[in-house]
């Protein structure tokens, strides 16, 4: 079995073959093993191939260094996913250049019933932050449980990380190298709790590769295949998220753009996608289940669920009890009227959003779920 990964890892690294000249040699020699053991006359006449690329498998050195990655592997518990394995992501294998081996850290869902990416640039704003964790939000109220896709940038990329994990969704980063490292690294204490909680990241660079910006360009066709829907939530003219949008509809994948104010070079992008036609305009959840033809699942059982099995302390109950009986409450008015201080408040508020009871809302408001 080893062995065989080794091949597997080794065609993906063989210059001037990418996963569609790959998967055609796979087909006509019937294994990646396969490959490295024919003829440089029988390559040549595969489709494709030619005299230069046979000429480069035969002659390369790349079982070595796949070996190498074969130890980092084991080493380090990531698993290596060829595309003809079960539990390869099945939206991925809809896309020509989806990868032959993607690496992952982690247990994601990657062939979760829904999955969406949601992109956007770099600098976000605190509208633009305050759509995704809304969105999210509303998506964990309608019941869905969902994968949510994106790439650990910072701006819009790390707070859809963030959101989901607030509200308990999955999450999962495209990283545009490998999985010795996370860029940039000051989203590492992220990335480790999206690993601890169902969530992960996934790479098709083999570990110590390059950071560079050709990269990352390279890695949003995951962020697009492994969804349903992309979801661009703030972008200038031209940026990676565009570029995510694109490769998208050319996946024949559904594409949705939040509109901003006019003028603002963070909205033009998304202006750009909605008037092209490229994206659909998206306000609200039910903009994303109308287009997608989605429907809500119940949610208040789960919520129920959790508070039946949470072991609350005294203080905990009396801010629950107060959020059951008065609905939506900022924080002041919780102080107020449960005659805690507010350094009390805060933390206690905390622990209940990360045991998924309450949930908070703009304005320093909160609910329970």
């Amino acid at each position: 079995m080893a062995e065989e990964l080794i091949f597997k890892i080794a065609l993906s690294l063989i210059t001037g073959i990418g996963s569609v000249t790959a998967k055609s040699l796979i087909a006509y020699t019937g294994s990646a093993e396969q490959v490295f053991k024919e003829k440089e006359r029988a390559l040549r006449k595969i489709p494709g191939v030619g005299s230069i690329l046979a000429r480069n498998i035969i002659q390369s050195k790349v079982l070595s260094r796949a070996g190498k990655e074969l130890e980092f592997i084991h080493k380090n518990q990531v698993k290596a996913l060829f595309y003809l394995d079960p539990d390869y992501p099945q939206r991925l294998l809809g896309c020509s250049d989806a990868p032959i081996v993607l690496y992952v850290k982690g247990d994601p869902p990657l062939n979760s019933s829904k999955s969406i990416s949601v992109v956007g640039t770099r600098h976000a704003t605190e509208y633009g932050r305050r759509m995704v964790e809304q969105f999210i939000g509303a998506l964990t109220d309608r019941g869905y449980r969902m994968l949510i896709v994106s790439g650990l940038a910072y701006g819009i990329d790390i707070q859809a990380h963030k959101s989901a994990l607030r509200n308990g969704l999955p999450t999962v980063a495209v990283l545009g190298h490998g999985l010795e490292t996370v860029y940039p690294s000051l989203h590492t204490s992220t990335a480790r709790e999206m690993v601890e909680n169902n969530g992960g990241l996934v790479s098709d660079f083999i570990s110590y590769s390059s950071i560079d910006r050709t990269n990352f360009l390279r890695r949003n066709r995951i962020i697009a295949g492994l969804s349903d829907a992309t979801l661009v939530i703030e972008s200038a003219k031209k940026g990676g998220a565009l570029v995510t949008a694109d490769i998208a509809n050319s996946y024949y994948r559904d594409v949705f753009a939040f509109p901003g104010r006019v003028g603002d070079i963070y909205s033009e992008g998304c202006h750009f996608l909605i008037k092209s036609n490229r994206a659909a305009l998206i306000e609200s959840v039910a903009d994303l289940e109308y287009v997608m033809n989605w429907s809500a699942v119940q949610s208040v059982p789960d919520a129920i669920q959790k508070s039946l099995f949470y072991d609350f302390t005294p203080e905990e109950k009396l801010i629950v009890d107060l959020l059951r009986a008065d609905g939506d409450t900022a924080i002041d008015l919780i102080c107020i009227k449960t005659l805690l201080p507010m350094n009390k408040v805060s933390p206690l508020l905390l622990n209940l959003e990360f045991a998924g009871i309450v949930k908070g809302l703009p304005g320093k408001v909160f609910k329970v779920i």
